[in-house]
C-alpha cells in the first residue's frame, strides 16, 4: 500500500471513529499530547490531553465522596445501573465493537465478543446483588449468635491493558459497583478511546436510573497517572492488567500504604497434547488459542508440548491451517489474524524468533511481516517453531503470535516441564484418557489458575473466576467468589442473654 493509500485510508479511520464516538454518547476528545494510532494503518486517529496529578487526585474526590452514599444504597437497587449498562451495551453492541477493532486491531468476530463478555459479566453481577451471602456459625457461649457479613470496600482503582480494552474493566466495574465500591478507571494509553465510550454509557446509565454518575471517574494518561492512583491511600484495592514488570512495581507500592491487589499479569500458557487425543479436534483447538488476537491475548497459547507419537500428524495439521490463515485488515470480512498494536511488539517477536533458532529451534512456517498495509501497520504472519528443549525465550512471555512446540514420552515428565515456566495462568490438555485428564486437573497437575481438558487456554467463560498462581499474580476476576475481593469482611458476635460468658471458658471476674 502507497503512502497516499494509507494516509486516506487513515482520514476514513479517523472519520469513522469520531461517528462511532458521538453514536455511544462521548464527547470528541480535548486534542493534546496523547497521540492514538490506530493498528490497522499505524496512523493517527486522534489526540488527547492525559489527566493532570491535579485531576487524577480530584477524580479520586468525588469517587470518594461519592461512596459516602452510595455503599448505603441496597445491592439490587445498585444493580439497576449495571443493568440499564447491560441493556445499552447491548443497543451499542456493534457500534463498540468496531470502536474496539479501530483502536485495537481485533478482527470483528473477537470484538463484538469482547462486548458480548461486558454484558455477560453484568447479568451475572445483576444475580450477584442478591447473593453477597455471609455465614452463621455455631457459637460456643450459650446466648450468643456468630455471623460474618460483608461491606463495600471503597474506592477500586482499575487499571486496564490494550488487548482487552473493555471487558475486563466491565469484569472489575460491573462487581465493585453492586458491592458497593465506586470506580477510577485508567485504560492503556493505546485503547483511550473506547474508555470514553465506556465511561460515556456507564455516567448514561447512572442518569437513567437516578444514580449518581460520579460512581465512576476516569483518568487518562502515562505512568505518572498510573503511579499517583496505585500511592493514593483512598484507593482501597487497585485492580492492574499488564505485564509481570508493572505488577512488580504495582504490588510493593501498595502494600507499603497497607492496601489491597488484584493483579492479572503475565501468562506462558501450555497445552498438553497426548496420544490418545483427538487430533483434528486439538488442532482446531490449538490454532485459535495460538493465533486469535494476533497471540495478544494473556491466555494465548504460547508452548505445545506433544508426545513424540503425534507429534508429525499434528504438526501437519497446524502447519497447514497456520498456512491458510488470512492475515490482514480487521475490518474485512474473513480475515482471522489483524496486526500487532504497534512496531514495539513486532521488534520483539523478532528478537524472540531469532533467539530460539540460536537455541536450535526449527521455524516451520511463519514469523514474516505482511507489508502489504503501510510502513506503520505490523502484521505477521502467527509463527510456528519447534524447539529442542525449554530453552529460556521458551520460559518468558512474548506478547506475540508464537507456537513453541516441543515433545515428550512420560506424561509426568510433560506436567513437569508444562510447570517449569515462572507464569501459571491457563492451562490445557488433549486427551481421551479419563486417567490423564484427572492427573492434569489434580493437586500434582497443572500449576495454573486455569486448567482445561480438551479446549484450548483461552476462551474463558464470566462463570468461573479467571486468574493465575506464580508471577501472574495471584488475582482473581469475574465469575464465581471473585466479589469477595471488593468487600470487607467483618465478623460479628451479638449476645441476647442475660448472662457475659468469655470465649475459652477464660473467667474474669
Amino acid at each position: 500500500m502507497t503512502s497516499v493509500s494509507t494516509d486516506r485510508s487513515t482520514a476514513e479511520l479517523r472519520t469513522r471513529t469520531e461517528s462511532l464516538l458521538r453514536a455511544l454518547g462521548a464527547e470528541l476528545p480535548e486534542p493534546g499530547d496523547l497521540s492514538v494510532r490506530t493498528p490497522i494503518t499505524g496512523g493517527e486517529l486522534a489526540t488527547l490531553r492525559p489527566s493532570s496529578v491535579a485531576e487524577v487526585d480530584a477524580a479520586v474526590d468525588r469517587a470518594a465522596a461519592a461512596f459516602r452514599t452510595w455503599r448505603t444504597v441496597p445491592a439490587p437497587q445498585r444493580a439497576a445501573v449495571v443493568r440499564r449498562l447491560a441493556e445499552l451495551l447491548t443497543a451499542h453492541k456493534d457500534e463498540l465493537g468496531d470502536l474496539v477493532t479501530l483502536e485495537a486491531g481485533k478482527i470483528g468476530a473477537e470484538a463484538r465478543g469482547e462486548v458480548q463478555e461486558m454484558i455477560d459479566i453484568c447479568e451475572f453481577a445483576i444475580g450477584l446483588s442478591r447473593q453477597l451471602y455471609g455465614r452463621t456459625m455455631p457459637s460456643e457461649r450459650p446466648g450468643h449468635r456468630l455471623m460474618e457479613t460483608w461491606h463495600p470496600l471503597g474506592v477500586v482503582g482499575v487499571i486496564s491493558a490494550f488487548n482487552f480494552p473493555v471487558a475486563v474493566w466491565a469484569w472489575n466495574t460491573a462487581l465493585a459497583l453492586v458491592c458497593g465500591d465506586t470506580v477510577v478507571w485508567k485504560p492503556s494509553d493505546a485503547t483511550p478511546l473506547t474508555a470514553l465510550a465506556c465511561h460515556a454509557l456507564l455516567r448514561r446509565a447512572a442518569a437513567d436510573v437516578g444514580a449518581d454518575p460520579e460512581v465512576h471517574q476516569l483518568i487518562q494518561g502515562g505512568g505518572e497517572i498510573g503511579a499517583r492512583l496505585v500511592d493514593d491511600e483512598r484507593v482501597a484495592l487497585v485492580s492492574a492488567t499488564g505485564s509481570v514488570r508493572m505488577g512488580r512495581t504495582v504490588a510493593p507500592r501498595v502494600a507499603a500504604r497497607f492496601g489491597r491487589c488484584l493483579l492479572e499479569l503475565g501468562g506462558n500458557n501450555g497445552a498438553l497434547v497426548t496420544p490418545s487425543a483427538d487430533l483434528d479436534l486439538a488442532a482446531r483447538g490449538i490454532v485459535f488459542a495460538a493465533a486469535g488476537t494476533a497471540g495478544q491475548r494473556c491466555t494465548t497459547l504460547r508452548r505445545l508440548i506433544v508426545h513424540e507419537d503425534v507429534a508429525e500428524p499434528l504438526l501437519e495439521r497446524i502447519e497447514s491451517a497456520y498456512r491458510s490463515l488470512r492475515v490482514g485488515n480487521p475490518l474485512e470480512e474473513g480475515v482471522l489474524v489483524g496486526p500487532l498494536i504497534n512496531g514495539g511488539s513486532y521488534a520483539v517477536m523478532c528478537d524472540a524468533v531469532e533467539r530460539a533458532q540460536a537455541d536450535g529451534g526449527e521455524l516451520i512456517c511463519g514469523g514474516e511481516r505482511v507489508d502489504d498495509f503501510g510502513e506503520d501497520a505490523y502484521y505477521v504472519r502467527p509463527a510456528l517453531v519447534r524447539m529442542p528443549a525449554q530453552t529460556e525465550v521458551v520460559r518468558e512471555e512474548t506478547f506475540a503470535p508464537i507456537l513453541y512446540v516441543m515433545t515428550y514420552s512420560d506424561f509426568d515428565t510433560a506436567v513437569e516441564l508444562h510447570n517449569a515456566v515462572p507464569q501459571g495462568l491457563s492451562s490445557a490438555v488433549f486427551t481421551r484418557n479419563q486417567r490423564e485428564a484427572e492427573r492434569f486437573l489434580a493437586a500434582d497437575g497443572s500449576d495454573c489458575g486455569i486448567a482445561n481438558v480438551n479446549i484450548g487456554t483461552s476462551g474463558a467463560e464470566i462463570g468461573g473466576a479467571f486468574g493465575g498462581e506464580k508471577e501472574t499474580g495471584g488475582g482473581r476476576e469475574s465469575g464465581s467468589d471473585s466479589w469477595k475481593a471488593y468487600m470487607r469482611r467483618a465478623t460479628n458476635t451479638v449476645n441476647y442473654s442475660t448472662e457475659l460468658p468469655l470465649a475459652q471458658g477464660i473467667r474474669f471476674e
